[in-house]
């Protein structure tokens, strides 16, 4: 007698006959094609189009800043004689004081770049490098440093180094003087001061990162055959810190170009800018057509130098 905990017999034709699945190609159970394809397809909707999701980026980036670029521009070709011309260009490259700012803009932009990437490898070699209590707190404060904002860094320097700050203070209580000896912060060289001390951490933000990427074997094996650290320094790390060393100086050195608060709150005589020259045309003299004809200029080779940037980053491998 059949127990009840038996299954129903496969071939018995009272139980009926048991379907069985197609074999796939590779022996195993699958779905009749017939089957499969009157399944109804689900989770295929229609796609929206890649560049659907690109319009809101694109339409703000639009407004607020080509937009603004463009009224720039045509402001720059419309004398204030009416109509379209480029008079306004001609006017401007023919003034000496064009001149005299594009020069002055370039020159401390390239020093204070230079002055960046020495003074911030050198930092970055000793906090990456050397032990020393609060290395760690050093490297973050760096982090912070990179947000404060660039009048602040001129401020501290003043109440310094300024003609009546703390060096010329502590200088005319010790002689008797009638004023202190450091007067440079109105210079030139304070400015260029204040911008190597503002924009050394954005070179030294990426060395860090690559210091910390570099395999610390091959200092050991250097080492271990006699190399002396100065020549470590040259053949193993420097290599290895060019792509962050072209990364920051390139950003300094844009940056430098348009940098606006440094130059106004030092109150250097006779250092104009082409930032410093877009405000005296704007604000003081009223000549707006003028006006945009430089800032143009600082953003043609602000453009044209991030253009360099990118070259330069492929060839070195950044």
């Amino acid at each position: 007698m059949a127990s009840a905990g038996r299954g129903k017999p496969a071939g018995d034709p009272a139980w009926g006959a048991v379907p069985t699945l197609p074999q796939g190609p590779e022996g195993q159970g699958g779905t009749p094609n017939a089957l499969r394809n009157d399944c109804p397809q689900r989770g295929k909707g229609k796609q929206v189009p890649t560049w659907v999701w690109a319009l809101p980026p694109v339409a703000v980036l639009a407004a607020v800043f080509l937009y603004p670029l463009a009224l720039v521009v045509r402001q720059s070709v419309s004398p204030d004689s009416g109509g379209t011309s480029l008079q306004p260009y001609a006017d401007v490259f023919a003034s000496s004081a064009f001149r005299e700012a594009l020069t002055t803009t370039v020159w401390l932009a390239v020093g204070a770049t230079v002055g960046c990437l020495v003074l911030g490898f050198v930092l970055a070699l000793v906090i990456a490098f050397v032990p020393f209590p609060g290395g760690k707190a050093v490297a973050r404060f760096i982090d912070v440093f990179l947000s404060f904002p660039s009048f602040l860094i001129t401020l501290a320097l003043l109440f310094i180094y300024g003609t009546v700050g703390m060096a010329n203070g502590l200088w005319t209580d010790a002689t008797g003087a009638h004023s202190g000896p450091f007067q440079f912060l109105t210079t030139p060289w304070g400015v260029l001061l204040a911008e190597i001390t503002y924009f050394t951490p954005f070179v030294m933000r990426p060395l860090l990162a690559a210091f910390s990427q570099l395999d610390t074997a091959q200092l050991e094996v250097a080492s271990s055959l006699g190399a002396r650290p100065a020549r470590i320094v040259r053949r193993v790390i420097l290599p290895e810190a060019l792509p962050a060393l072209a990364a920051g100086g390139s950003l300094v050195l844009v940056m430098c170009l348009n940098e606006f608060g440094i130059v106004l709150f030092t109150g250097a005589k006779g250092v104009t800018t082409l930032p410093m020259l877009v405000y005296s045309k704007a604000i003081l003299e009223s000549d707006y057509p003028a006006a945009c004809v430089v800032a143009v200029v600082n953003i043609a080779i602000s453009v044209g130098l991030y253009g360099l940037y990118r070259v330069v980053s492929r060839r070195v491998g950044a």
